[in-house]
């Protein structure tokens, strides 16, 4: 996923995420969604074509899915307060970039897998050389030990019951977060920050062998 990594912030660009809607939207629609003036609207759009996020197509602006979260990675990246760019988030949004990130490196994508009997859903399915990654995507603001251990422990079940569904399947749990300093491992699952998620699928096949893999009995 090659992208400027030199975004400029504008001051008002976190209040503009909510018009990073999927689709496309004109300078207006976009001043009204997110009560910014015009002229610093149109500043704020035209910045990110510049920056290779989103297109310009007369005059409307196309955003894809995942576009607000590159962008408020960005802002995150740049010290911007989590509280106020996460109320501009949502699952979808969240979801949409990790799945962005795994296809563009050539894996088989799945979003919002359901299992049966029981019912569990899998956020993000991410398959390529014979190996699933299998992803739970935390959009929190805050994290604790406690709260990490729960989404392991439960990320973990979801693994086991897609292998003993899926014959010769071989998977790896994996929580991905917001925002957190490094990745981490609990019961050598790793936990992901966002922003390190394309090169941690980088180093994915060559750091195998350091993550909890499940399967088929």
């Amino acid at each position: 996923m090659k992208q400027s990594t030199q975004l400029k912030i504008h001051p008002k660009l976190v209040s503009g995420l909510k018009g990073i809607i999927p689709g496309g939207i004109t300078v207006k629609d976009f001043s009204v969604v997110t009560k910014i003036n015009f002229e610093d609207s149109e500043k704020i759009l035209n910045q990110l074509i510049e920056n290779k996020i989103g297109t310009l197509q007369e005059d409307f602006y196309n955003f894809e899915a995942g576009d607000k979260l590159k962008i408020a990675v960005k802002l995150l990246e740049k010290g911007f307060p989590i509280d106020e760019i996460s109320t501009a988030l949502d699952w979808k949004d969240f979801e949409g970039l990790t799945a962005e990130i795994l296809s563009s490196k050539n894996f088989a994508v799945i979003k919002n897998m359901i299992l049966t009997k029981p019912r569990m859903e899998i956020d993000v399915v991410g398959i390529r050389l014979g190996i699933a990654i299998l992803i739970d995507c935390k959009h929190w603001k805050r994290y604790n030990s406690s709260s990490l251990k729960t989404a392991v422990e439960k990320q973990i079940v979801r693994t086991k019951q897609y292998v003993a569904k899926t014959q010769g399947a071989i998977a790896v749990p994996v929580i991905v977060t917001l925002y957190q300093d490094k990745v981490d491992f609990i019961d050598r699952v790793p936990i992901v920050p966002i922003f390190q998620f394309s090169s941690f699928v980088d180093e994915f096949y060559g750091n195998i062998d350091q993550m909890k893999t499940i399967e088929t009995d």
